[in-house]
């Protein structure tokens, strides 16, 4: 419950502030920072805790991999469907591709990397190393456990449309510490399937179709990719059963071991002295963030003075060229090109549109 009040408060605020920044920042002291402190407060090992054990070459590629394949065998096809079912006004609203647009170079290189490496060390750091291990009973099955710590890892995206798909990936990620008590065929295995998403995210945006393929066209698509990544899946299960060393042996006495070790709540000087170092350092790098980039912080302001309402896939091309020529006016506002007055007034312009003009 802290964590997920600092991840709305804290989280969210610096976000607010820059994107690119906030994202950081909530990965590392909200995720990493706190479930850290909460482990070394209550006298746990963090790595031994969490399982950071090295697991060998094999473990890691096979995380990397079935992540990879994983994707188009069954996040893409269930993404597609739910987006198909929720209504379109929430298929606009929760876009999660609108975080790459106007976006100076530095900030998209900066995005790219949280996605890439800082959301699946540190979320996987707290949802399967420390939510998913307390949740888990010593001893017991772990099914509940693994499946409620994926619905409450998939809510922290606050992403209705993306939701089942990502509670599908908290499972596998918890299955891959589960069989090879190890964290990092899971972490592996989220960044595959960011990467991913994320690389087909861009050339999308590079191919200039003069023709958007039909519905029909689509599902052709999606099917084609999950017999393909089913295919694939088959293949990494198989190959692990013939070779046991690609997921290494089971270890949940380790986790056990670990996680029924005494427990007891540091001194209150201790406590301190744990949490003034996470502190100073959010702080530190927060208080820098706001004295390096004041104009990103008035293009912030600017954005949420005006928010924009979504355009419609069906609306005509003029509206969506207008709303790119908008993000590339912002990009050109954060170099310093133009004063930041052009592009507020061309945002509070495009903020005004009635919903009746972008249809």
């Amino acid at each position: 419950m802290i964590v997920f009040v600092a991840f709305l408060v804290t989280g969210v605020f610096v976000q607010l502030l820059n994107a690119a920044f906030g994202i950081w920042f909530t990965q590392i002291f909200v995720f990493l920072g706190l479930g850290w402190f909460v482990l070394r407060a209550t006298g746990r090992d963090p790595v031994r805790y969490t399982g950071l054990t090295f697991p060998g070459l094999g473990p890691l590629a096979f995380g990397f991999l079935l992540g990879a394949v994983n994707f188009f065998a069954i996040v893409a096809p269930v993404q597609y469907v739910s987006q198909a079912l929720m209504p379109k006004a929430w298929r606009e609203i929760y876009d999660v591709a609108d975080i790459f647009r106007g976006q100076s170079p530095v900030e998209l290189a900066l995005i790219v990397a949280s996605v890439s490496l800082g959301a699946p060390v540190c979320e996987e750091f707290f949802f399967r190393g420390i939510f998913f291990q307390g949740l888990k009973a010593p001893g017991g099955p772990p099914l509940r456990a693994l499946v409620l710590s994926a619905v409450v890892f998939s809510a922290f995206h606050l992403d209705p449309v993306g939701f089942v798909a990502r509670v599908e990936l908290g499972v596998l990620f918890g299955w891959l510490l589960l069989r090879t008590g190890s964290l990092w065929p899971g972490i592996l295995a989220h960044a595959a399937n960011n990467i991913v998403s994320t690389v087909l995210f861009f050339i999308a945006k590079q191919i200039d179709s003069p023709q958007e393929p039909t519905a029909g066209q689509e599902v052709q698509f999606i099917l084609m990719f999950a017999l393909l990544g089913s295919g694939a899946v088959w293949g990494l299960i198989s190959a692990a059963r013939r070779f046991p060393g690609l997921l290494g042996p089971p270890r949940p006495a380790e986790l056990v071991e670990a996680r029924e070790a005494p427990v007891r709540l540091e001194p209150a000087t201790r406590l301190l002295h744990l949490a003034v170092p996470w502190m100073f350092a959010a702080a530190l790098s927060l208080g820098a963030y706001v004295a390096l980039d004041t104009r990103g912080i008035q293009l912030s302001q600017i954005d949420q003075h005006y928010p924009l309402r979504p355009i419609p896939e069906d609306a005509s091309d003029a509206l969506h060229a207008e709303r790119e020529a908008l993000y590339e006016l912002r990009v050109r506002a954060r170099r310093g090109e133009i004063p930041l007055e052009e592009y507020a007034q061309e945002r509070a312009r495009q903020s005004k549109l009635k919903r009746t003009h972008v249809r």
